[in-house]
């Protein structure tokens, strides 16, 4: 039967010898060195102070005989043909003999690099100092670029003005491309200038730019491109209750815009259409509703069915029934005057602006039918109070040819493809 025998674990370095004697701990292959004195350590100081400062004597007489218009010997070059400190051997002269001592790196203020020693390039020249500033002359400026604070506005430099557009120069002439192709009804003032910046526009044959003005004689094309793209616009046609705003919310009522949608899709519309989410986005109104108006608002994708409705030039009429009230009585229509009901006509100013002629008339005893040719904000409330008489109801129930019919409270349909305004 096998034995297994153990053998003695040797003692530590840092423990105790048998013999009571500690032994030092080793440091790599040899011995620890001693830790020097106080005494010895000044003494060794002193000792390489004065080796420094006998070299520095040496630079000094050497630096005196060569004078001060002299030139330091030149360093050999190397076989390679570049000057250096040479750190593989030997330096060697052209002749295949040992070469000079090269001279000290150190000038004589100390241990720094002189500048002509640190020339690089076989035989390369040392760069020149500059010479020092003369006594009383301004400081060099500082080419660097400044870090610091920046000056005050009122102490820097201003800016060039931006350069004007091409066509806003004295010289300019002719008409704003994008405002005659509007004027032609060709698009929006917007629609226009997107077509010029997608190059879908050309005049007389040239690609346009946009800003360009043109001469009453130009010949204007556009790219059966921007047709389609216009032709995927579409025209609302809502009929906005009680509580809504045209356009955007305000006072916490939500515009009428939030009423497009496929649930209020008007199941008997003649257009159709199918709804798609992207009909119901950049919706714009062509014509205001009050808050507490009702009747025929339209919303629109499409810059020229604006321009058409509530342009400046706009001859569209608008055709609204109004109930109302006449010092209190619920039928006012025969005790209202007729020189009062020729004045809804023609004759009223609002803000100082004559009214362009209207067709008003009576319809029963407390109804009113308006057809206006313009849109003034609360025109025909305001119309009212010049005359004394209250709105209690608005509808509007026509624009241009389209007539509200029997399109229900809070429901849209799409404008037809053969439907027009005038």
């Amino acid at each position: 039967m096998a034995t297994l025998k153990l053998k003695n674990k040797p003692a530590a370095s840092g423990e105790a010898k048998p013999g009571g004697e500690r032994r030092s701990p080793l440091r790599g292959k040899g011995l620890s060195r001693p830790r020097p004195t106080l005494e010895q350590a000044q003494a060794e100081r002193a000792e390489r102070q004065a080796s420094f400062e006998q070299r520095r004597a040496a630079e000094e007489q050497r630096d005196r005989h060569d004078g001060p218009g002299g030139s330091r010997p030149a360093r050999p070059e190397r076989s390679g043909g570049k000057s250096g400190y040479g750190t593989h051997g030997a330096q060697r002269g052209q002749g295949g003999g040992p070469a000079a001592k090269p001279a000290p790196r150190h000038s004589a203020a100390g241990g720094s690099f002189r500048r002509e020693d640190m020339a690089g390039g076989s035989g390369a020249p040392a760069r020149p100092r500059a010479p020092a500033p003369e006594a009383g002359a301004p400081p060099r400026r500082d080419q660097r670029r400044a870090t610091g604070v920046r000056p005050p506005e009122s102490q820097a430099r201003p800016r060039p003005a931006p350069r004007p557009l091409a066509d806003e120069g004295d010289g300019a002439e002719g008409e704003r491309l994008s405002k005659r192709m509007t004027a032609l009804g060709l698009a929006s003032r917007r629609e226009a200038d997107e077509w010029i910046a997608a190059g879908w526009v050309r005049v007389d044959g040239e690609l346009a730019v946009l800003g360009q003005r043109v001469g009453p004689d130009a010949r204007i094309e556009v790219d059966p491109a921007a047709r389609q793209e216009q032709a995927k616009q579409v025209t609302i046609l809502l009929h906005k209750p009680i509580g809504y705003v045209s356009g955007q919310a305000e006072d916490g009522y939500e515009p009428a815009s939030v009423l497009v949608k496929s649930a209020t899709h008007w199941k008997d519309d003649p257009s159709g259409l199918k709804y798609h989410a992207g009909h119901a986005r950049g919706l714009a109104p062509a014509g205001r509703l009050d808050i507490d108006s009702t009747g025929l608002l339209v919303l629109t994708q499409d810059g020229r069915v604006a321009k058409l409705l509530i342009g400046e030039e706009s001859k569209v009429e608008k055709e609204y029934l109004v109930r109302v009230e006449y010092h209190g009585q619920a039928s006012p229509m025969k005790d209202f005057p007729e020189q009062d009901l020729a004045l809804l006509n023609h004759g009223l100013e609002l803000d100082g602006v004559q009214l362009k002629p209207a067709k008003v008339s009576w319809i029963n005893e407390d109804q009113l039918r308006f057809v206006l040719r313009e849109g003034r904000k609360r025109q025909i409330r305001r119309m009212c109070e010049l005359v004394g008489l209250k709105v209690v109801g608005l509808k509007r129930v026509r624009i241009g040819r389209i007539n509200l019919g029997h399109l229900p409270a809070g429901q849209w349909r799409y404008l037809a493809p053969w439907e027009r305004f005038d």
